[in-house]
């Protein structure tokens, strides 16, 4: 027969969170992988010594902030319910049954007042990924790089044109360097510097709820205004090394070099490949790379071409003379370099004239055909060269498994989807703590194995 139950509300019972907090928890392995001290030192200055109210422990504080990027709860408020009554997580916070959670304005305040506008979420994740190299769970020897999308909180049908000034590639001045010196060994002119003028402008379409977040159009990808996160994995476990927010309508190649130098001076890392997505796979970039002595493993994409034209691989290349030769023998000599760092090949239009392939060649109406090589091709040639090597292969092959793992497991268990505020600055925060929480995640697991 079934017995009434009594009510147990309020039985006492001698007990501790020690006993209640399950051996295996996640919890449990993240206090026995991470040292969290290093927070208090590293926002002292944020903090008045001999005035003002007792102020909550800044190590709880940023405890209770990861807690929400670890276990995936995105709202702040809904994050201070659940650890007034999660045992596991007041053990974690070092917090007793009976102790106050602080209220959920009380983080958001400190995160809005105290901490923005400051350094200080940089400074805790870079902190994490030293712990990480110092337990030799960092190899740093191949680092992998990506962006993903978040969405911004901000509806794409409320939007203004905006004009602004038109954007310019971050490598300028290499280029404009490495054009000159083109120019002077072929013995042309240099180039007539630009005449001062009005900045060039170009009509964008701007959010009028999140004015930082960019309009992203991409092929398969939605189309509305998102955020980046531009992240770095190191190859032996995935460990975040490095992430860095911009709207959703920067070219993934354009904050990626100063990412790059970033890191190998912060950790001194010594990298000797990186692996990149097609995205990345400009002779600009290539070169560049290559200089700081690495060997870049990047995606193809083949290039578009006009509809029953010829592709560019017809034409071989022929580098001592530095002309090329089209499919049936003409040469096409070298006439000069442009200022967009590309040198220009140009045939006979007597010879093209009364050429079998002359349709499949070139529409041009003067029945001259023109191809570009850029500066730096070779570095580019030397990139996919080494993407089909055996050991190109293999590295290129481990992006699935650390990279984009990342961004999958982000968007899956650290609610990384959508951005949680808005405002590019806000975006960073959000995406330097998802990083943190997935590393100390990652270590605890690792160290606990």
């Amino acid at each position: 027969m079934l017995r009434d139950t009594s009510p147990q509300q309020y039985q006492l019972e001698m007990v501790t969170l020690e006993q209640l907090v399950p051996k295996d928890h996640l919890v449990r392995k993240i206090d026995t992988a991470i040292d969290f001290e290093f927070i208090r030192t590293e926002v002292a200055h944020l903090y008045c010594k001999d005035n003002g109210r007792p102020a909550i422990d800044p190590v709880v504080l940023f405890k209770i902030m990861l807690l929400g990027y670890i276990f995936g709860v995105p709202s702040e408020r809904r994050l201070i319910q659940e650890i007034e009554v999660n045992v596991a997580y007041r053990w974690f916070l070092r917090l007793s049954l009976t102790d106050k959670v602080p209220d959920a304005s009380t983080l958001s305040q400190n995160r809005i007042r105290r901490f923005n506008g400051t350094d200080v979420f940089q400074r805790i994740f870079d902190h994490i990924v030293e712990q990480a190299i110092s337990r030799h769970l960092i190899g740093g020897r191949t680092l992998y790089t990506d962006s993903t999308h978040l969405k911004a909180s901000a509806n794409k049908g409320k939007s203004i044109n905006k004009l602004v000034s038109a954007s310019t590639s971050a490598y300028i001045r290499q280029l404009n360097e490495a054009v000159e010196e083109e120019r002077k060994v072929a013995g042309k002119k240099p180039l007539k510097e630009k005449q001062e003028q009005v900045c060039e402008l170009q009509s964008i379409k701007s959010s009028t709820t999140d004015p930082d977040s960019g309009f992203m159009t991409r092929e398969g990808k939605p189309q509305g205004f998102f955020y980046l996160d531009h992240r770095t994995v190191d190859g032996k476990h995935g460990l975040i090394t490095d992430t860095f927010a911009t709207p959703g309508n920067v070219h993934d190649s354009q904050p990626y070099l100063a990412r790059l130098d970033r890191q190998l001076e912060r950790f001194e890392l010594s990298p000797v490949a990186v692996g990149l997505d097609a995205g990345y796979n400009t002779a600009m970039l290539c070169h560049l790379i290559r200089e700081r002595q690495i060997e870049p493993v990047m995606g193809y994409r083949r290039p578009n071409k006009g509809k029953g034209l010829l592709r560019k691989s017809a034409f071989s290349y022929e580098k001592d003379s530095n002309s090329y030769r089209c499919p049936h023998g003409q040469s096409l000599l070298y006439t000069t370099t442009n200022r967009d760092g590309y040198h220009e090949y140009k045939s006979d239009p007597a010879l093209c004239r009364n050429c079998p392939l002359l349709k499949q060649c070139t529409r041009s109406k003067n029945q001259t055909k023109v191809l570009t090589r850029h500066v730096y091709e070779e570095a580019k040639e030397a990139a996919n060269q080494t993407r089909l090597s055996t050991w190109g292969k293999k590295i290129y092959q481990r992006r699935k498994e650390t990279v984009e793992r990342s961004f999958a497991d982000a968007k899956q268990h650290h609610g990384h989807r959508y951005a949680r505020f808005r405002g590019l600055q806000n975006v960073q925060m959000q995406c330097l703590m998802a990083g943190t929480a997935q590393n100390i995640k990652k270590m605890a697991l690792l160290l606990a194995a």
